[in-house]
């Protein structure tokens, strides 16, 4: 199922299955992934104003969800990682600002750390960075996810929750989109699929690699996020452990993208336009324009 109709599909190969993206735009590269139980279309709303910005825009579905394909049997924030990277090494146009949104962000981070020539820049939008709770209370996660993430209530049971931390002002598009999500699920694999992300991931994997995170960063966080007990405070520790610049988005849940592309987009362009000049691609001319214009 195609989740957005706005640019063909392409796909990256991997070792476990392909990884489906849309490739839209010309200039410096920005790629963009979703987080669990989401889909592309999360970007709808903020990446045809980065293309129509003067960047070249590519959103890529996690494995298992969306269009790509439900064959892996690895998931983690540093499994959706090292697609990031192969992502850039495949499009030859890195290194690229990477925009992640909740475990996407986790995984971006990742990648980051792992090929920092890779990578010029991070957006981050409800960022896990540190895995909250104990060792204990993530064991009975897994298994209340199994029970959860199961037919045939599944795709029903994640819908809600996925509305019930969109908390505070609404998309128009948030009906369509969690009815998307819904239907997405519904197909063979896909809720196997991020049940078994759901139940691999650990985002210490990513806390470990946070020294090593050289990259400007923007991090993101909706300023009523029920993801986490005090949103401030986890966007101060976040901004304090990457030297990120920090924007606490008012009334809004886990999904600043989709919920305030009116505040995300501008965060996002001016903190584009601020970053050094990007090497030229290969077969890249355009660049980004002066303010209605914007140049990174």
């Amino acid at each position: 199922m195609t989740t957005s109709q706005r640019e063909p599909l392409a796909f990256l190969p991997r070792p476990e299955g392909n990884i489906a993206y849309t490739d839209a735009g010309a200039g410096p590269l920005v790629v963009a992934v979703p987080g669990m139980g989401d889909l592309r279309s999360t970007y709808d709303d903020v990446a045809p104003a980065l293309v129509a910005a003067g960047y070249r825009v590519v959103v890529a579905d996690l494995r298992g969800h969306g269009d790509s394909d439900t064959t892996f049997r690895t998931h983690g924030d540093d499994a959706t990682g090292s697609d990031l990277v192969a992502l850039v090494e495949h499009l030859d146009g890195g290194p690229a600002v990477l925009v992640g949104s909740s475990m996407g962000a986790s995984a971006a981070t990742w990648a980051a750390a792992e090929r920092p020539d890779l990578v010029r820049g991070l957006v981050l939008l409800g960022p896990y960075l540190r895995q909250p709770g104990s060792p204990g209370l993530r064991t009975v996660m897994g298994i209340v996810y199994r029970v959860l993430l199961a037919r045939p209530w599944g795709a029903a049971f994640w819908g809600s929750f996925y509305s019930s931390i969109s908390k505070g002002r609404r998309s128009p598009r948030h009906a369509e989109h969690v009815a998307a999500i819904r239907r997405s699920m519904s197909e063979p694999g896909r809720l196997r699929s991020f049940r078994d992300l759901a139940i691999a991931l650990d985002h210490s994997v990513v806390e470990a690699r946070l020294p090593a995170v050289k990259a400007p960063a923007l991090a993101m966080v909706g300023a009523i996020d029920p993801d986490f007990s005090d949103p401030a405070a986890e966007l101060a520790w976040i901004t304090g452990a990457i030297d990120a610049r920090g924007v606490l988005v008012p009334d809004v849940g886990h999904y600043p993208q989709h919920q305030a592309p009116d505040v995300v987009v501008p965060a996002v362009l001016d903190f584009l336009a601020a970053l050094p000049a990007p090497p030229s691609a290969p077969g890249d001319t355009a660049a980004p324009a002066e303010d209605g214009d914007r140049r990174a």
